[in-house]
């Protein structure tokens, strides 16, 4: 062979990098008919936490299982003890195994005299930057960011007749309700949704420029504490000063949870807690977080976590003690001069990587136990919990995602954190041993859970052509060229 002549596996990245070329194009070229599908989805009210709208989900999870198997998806409905899951499966002889996972169900939308238009009539708004905006419920959380991955897989299918790599979906209809039927589900399914890696969408990007991945979520674990003194309301003329007041006592009880410098008070509350890693701390502060800005934009002007910390580790990093509500006696109009037989507040904690929420349930109920008065009583319900959940920082699928990011957005992504909870990323990562890369386009103001949510429709496109990238890249592929 002459020294000028290639070998056959020279040829190999030019032809990688022209199909990849193709089904980029091919996406460009229909996003109309992708943006037409997402309208046909967003118009089915899958309200997950009204029965009412039981029908609706399943109509939701008809509608994915039918367009993942018209492009060759092995796709079926699955009935579960709530609202259905969809499972879908198309397997190739190499490359990783990715388990994709969105949900189809959405939040209710009253107010609905909130919204500007039928929240289940999507239509788009044109802006004066150019772009357009998809205003719906669910346009962003999670039905326009599910069928970015699915209409990344119809343009590789359609282009090339397959897919780079195996891949398996999973959509729940109960993620807004706290997914009730998940553990037993899993307890029948699990072992079919074994993967080498989970990836989700339903997260932010850092900004509207740079795309992000989301290395931890916090956990969380949400607690009802009921206080009774009394045995009745009483007047509070006849008993007052003599009798104890719940409301009072649970006032104390919910003081003593956090100390003057902001740090939660609870004894060995932080025992447990296991710090970022160097190379992640050291993503973080490049991230020029503006925290002035960051407390402004709702209205404040100072930190009320731990003063040892930033406000960035405190929302993302640090654990957390708060409280969700209180009710107790009488709160209708005018004055009922009672004493209260009992007093009532939801309290949520969020925890980090290293905290096991059963220690801490535990150890919160000693807590109040130990400050409990003469004459009254205690009642905790438990609401539910799960772990901090934290994706390694040195993963090769996350260097690989970063890798397609970069080719996309022509920036690097960056690595943040989320103050929120993804209970199916602690999920999967304790029960079936799968490392997750959430991997999100939506916006800081898309509206998520209110009036007018909306996701913009560059957001959409850019979303379908990362994960395109995204899928040759995880099988190797090469897509480090600029001009695609």
């Amino acid at each position: 062979m002459s020294s000028t002549e290639q070998s056959p596996a020279a040829h190999v990245p030019e032809a990688k990098r022209l199909l990849l070329k193709s089904v980029l194009s091919y996406a460009d070229a229909n996003v109309s008919a992708s943006l037409d599908r997402l309208f046909q989805l967003l118009r089915i009210p899958s309200v997950s936490c009204d029965p009412r709208y039981a029908p609706q989900c399943q109509e939701a999870a008809s509608w994915l299982t039918y367009e993942l198997g018209s492009i060759g998806f092995d796709a079926s409905v699955r009935q579960t003890t709530g609202h259905p899951v969809v499972v879908a499966h198309q397997k190739q002889a190499i490359g990783p195994h990715v388990l994709f996972y969105g949900h189809y169900d959405v939040q209710p939308v009253e107010p609905l005299e909130k919204w500007d238009a039928d929240p289940f009539d999507p239509r788009l708004k044109v802006q004066p930057s150019g772009d357009s905006q998809i205003i719906a419920r669910g346009a962003s959380d999670d039905k326009g960011q599910l069928l970015t991955f699915v209409e990344a897989c119809r343009a590789w299918k359609t282009v090339t007749g397959g897919l780079p790599i195996s891949v398996s979906m999973f959509f729940e209809g109960e993620e807004e309700s706290g997914s009730p039927s998940m553990d037993k589900f899993l307890d029948q399914a699990g072992d079919e949704l074994h993967a080498d890696l989970m990836l989700l969408c339903d997260t932010y990007l850092w900004n509207d420029a740079v795309p992000a991945v989301t290395v931890m979520f916090r956990g969380l674990l949400e607690e009802e504490i009921e206080i009774t003194c009394a045995n009745r309301d009483l007047h509070s003329g006849a008993y007052g000063n003599a009798a104890r007041n719940p409301i009072q006592v649970l006032a104390e009880l919910i003081a003593s949870l956090r100390s003057k410098s902001g740090a939660v008070a609870i004894e060995g509350f932080y025992d447990d807690v296991t710090e970022p890693d160097e190379e992640l701390k050291s993503e973080l502060k490049k991230l020029r977080f503006d925290a002035d800005m960051f407390l402004q934009n709702v209205g404040l002007s100072q930190a009320a976590g731990d003063e040892a910390y930033s406000v960035l580790e405190q929302v993302w990093t640090r654990p957390s003690c708060q409280i969700n509500g209180i009710a107790g006696g009488y709160y209708g109009d005018g004055l009922k001069t009672i004493i209260p037989s009992k007093a009532v507040a939801k309290v949520s904690f969020r925890l980090v990587a290293g905290q096991d929420p059963e220690k801490i349930q535990a150890k919160f109920h000693e807590h109040i136990r130990a400050r409990m008065p003469v004459d009254c009583t205690v009642k905790f319900t438990g609401l539910g919990g799960s772990k901090a959940s934290v994706i390694p920082s040195n993963s090769q699928y996350l260097r690989r995602a970063r890798a397609a990011l970069k080719d996309e957005w022509n920036c690097e992504s960056v690595l943040i954190g989320s103050g929120g909870s993804i209970p199916i990323v602690s999920v999967m990562q304790s029960r079936l041993s799968i490392d997750s890369l959430p991997i999100g386009f939506a916006r800081s103001d898309n509206r998520h859970h209110s009036p007018n949510e909306k996701y913009d429709l560059s957001s959409f496109h850019k979303g379908i052509r990362s994960w395109i990238r995204i899928l040759a890249e995880l099988s190797g592929g090469e897509s480090n060229k600029s001009e695609l």
